[in-house]
Formats: C-alpha cells, structure tokens, sequence
C-alpha cells in the first residue's frame, strides 16, 4: 500500500476524535440558536419492504437558491454549489412521520441526520407511496417519495458518478470545475443512460426497483435528484455520504456495506451492478459476485479511463467468469444494452430506445 496512504488511514482515527470534539464544542453553542429560527426539513428517498420502511432526512437552516436553469451563469452556480457544502445543520430536533396511517419519530443527531423507521401492521403495495414529514411544535408537513419493493424480477444497484453524470472523477481539477459550476440543468448524463435505465426499470408486469450509490455528500442531494427527474432517469432511493473526514477516507467499504445491507433486506431479489471504471467500481463489485454469486445477474462498468485500468478490469472480469457472472466493460450505454439483451433483462424494443437515444446524441 501507499505509504503516504497508510499514514493517512492511520490518522484517520485522531482526525475523527477532533473532529468530533469541534463538533460537540460548536453544537453546545450553535444548535440552541438554530433551533430557535426558521428550519428546513430536507427529507431523503424512503425505501423498504411492505412491513417495513425507512425514511431519512436532514434538519437545516434554510439556504436561498432559486430553481435552477440551463442558462444561469456558472458564478451563480458556484455560489450554490459552496452553499450546499456548507450547510448549518440542526440537531434535537424531533421529527415526525406518518405513511399509510401508521406514525414514526426521530430526533436528529448532531449533524441535523435523522431516519424514521416505519413497522406496518398491513403490508403496503408494491411502488410509489408517499409519507408526510413534520418537525415538532412547527406548523406545515413535507412530502417524502417512498419506494417499496414487493414482486421484482430484478434490482438495480447503480453508481452516479461517471456512470450516470458526467463528472471527471479521474481528474479533481475536472471534477471540481464540472462539480462547482454546473447544475442539475447544465449537468450531463452519459448518452443513452436514461434510456438504458428506463429499459432495466421497467419489465413487462413490474417495475424493477433502482437504487443509486454514489460518494458524493448528502449535501447535494437536491442536486442529484432534481438532475434525474430532468434528465427522465428513473428514480430511485439514494445512498450517498456524510461530507466531513469520512468522506476523505475511500469509499469501498461505504459501498460494500450499503450494497450487503440491500442484499440482506431484499433476500429472494437478484440484482444488475452497475458502475464505472475511474474509481474501484470494478473491484467492489468483483467482491460482492465472490461473496454472493447466486445474487448477481451481471455487471456493467462504464469505461471512462485508459488502458492501463482496462487491463485490471480485464484480470477482474476473467475472475469473475469462474462463478458464471459477466463483468462486462462498456463503451457506452449501447454496449451495455446489446449484452443486457442477449441476457433478457431488457426487451428489443428497449435496447432499440437505447440505440435511438445513442444515435441522437451523436
């Protein structure tokens, strides 16, 4: 290993435990004051399974931006994007759900993080359903989109990052300057992803559920959702992450443990991985075919870098091919279609809404 890398991991802990002295220090003297003026209630996708579902979300102090638009100046863009990074969060405040008549609380950690937990007496139907979020001794509720998984033939386990948007993670200086100045209109997906994604989502009598994760910080969630409803991609429930030292150490392990947490709530479910070759996609995903061969349908990883990372992606999908699993390195979202095809995870007239989308965008 790098050395530099190894000091930096064993840092880690010492960093952490300053990191979260500051916070206590700051939160003794910041969170009465927030907790008194206005707040916002930022609630996340909610997902699960009829008997049991979660919804998590964030309690902030509100941030001023307008709707986003193609033709906002990128300076306007910067502003926003700083906003978001820097978030005044709330914590011990109590929050309160209600889906399909049963009631949930929570009360939000130190970095205004809370995650309400639903145990329903009456299964809920398969699909979109909806929960009302309040916060205490406030007046007004907000909506949160739930996504239940019942009768599926497959799932879908996706990273963002260069697999979905466009965002140069091979190069930081690239990445900051896509990051910072673009918005969820400006922003670009991979030609033929939407249509690739609509083709795996939705089967002939079901709806195929997708799940994204991605590195990026919470904090920009607004962003990322608001990005695939314009986009036409189909939503889906995001995990993504806290932004602070956890986010600075690699996110294998982050990876690894949402994707086994899926892999445990949904046990009769197989699912499709895909990802892209800029970051260890290919490797997180060539352990998980290792440890749970039977679960996985396929693997699709866009390629994004050079040669050299191709020929280590070629030495994975060879390993992988002993338990019967394609790891198929793409060129693009046609490719992946063409091999989704010959598996029967998306129809002909699918992979042929992916060539007209390919074909448009060329």
């Amino acid at each position: 290993m790098n050395p530099a890398r190894t000091a930096f991991r064993a840092l880690l802990p010492v960093l952490e435990r300053g990191v979260s002295a500051l916070d206590r220090s700051a939160s003794a003297f910041l969170q009465p004051r927030r907790a008194r003026g206005k707040l916002l209630l930022q609630p996340y996708v909610g997902w699960g399974t009829p008997g049991r579902v979660e919804v998590s979300g964030r309690v902030l102090l509100p941030r001023t931006m307008r709707p986003p638009q193609t033709g906002d100046p990128r300076l306007r863009n910067v502003r926003n994007a700083l906003r978001r990074l820097f978030s005044r969060e709330v914590g011990g405040i109590g929050v309160t759900g209600t889906l399909d008549g049963v009631p949930a609380r929570a009360v939000s950690d130190s970095d205004g993080y809370f995650t309400l937990v639903f145990t329903l007496p009456e299964p809920l139907g398969a699909g979109w359903h909806e929960a009302a979020l309040s916060l205490d001794g406030r007046e007004g509720t907000t909506t949160a989109r739930v996504q239940v998984v019942s009768q599926a033939r497959f799932g879908i386990i996706s990273d963002l990052d260069d697999t979905v948007i466009q965002s140069d993670v091979t190069s930081v200086p690239r990445m900051l300057l896509t990051v910072l100045t673009g918005n969820a209109r400006t922003r670009s997906p991979f030609p033929g992803v939407s249509a690739l994604y609509r083709a795996l989502t939705h089967s002939e009598h079901e709806r195929n559920p997708i799940f994204y994760v991605s590195s990026s910080p919470w904090n920009f969630f607004d962003l990322l959702l608001s990005f695939l409803s314009y986009r036409h991609i189909p939503l889906g429930p995001l995990f993504l992450r806290n932004w602070g030292v956890d986010l600075l150490a690699g996110h294998g392990g982050y990876k690894h443990e949402v994707i086994e947490r899926l892999l445990t709530r949904f046990p009769d479910l197989p699912f499709v991985l895909i990802g892209d070759s800029g970051e260890k996609d290919p490797e997180i995903y060539a352990e998980v075919v290792r440890r749970h061969p039977q679960r996985i349908l396929g693997v699709y990883i866009r390629d994004v870098t050079e040669a050299h990372r191709d020929t280590g992606v070629m030495t994975l999908r060879d390993e992988v091919r002993h338990t019967g699993i394609d790891l198929v390195l793409a060129a693009d979202s046609l490719n992946a279609a063409g091999h989704a095809m010959s598996l029967g995870l998306i129809t002909p007239d699918g992979y042929r809404g992916v060539l007209e989308s390919v074909t448009r965008s060329a």
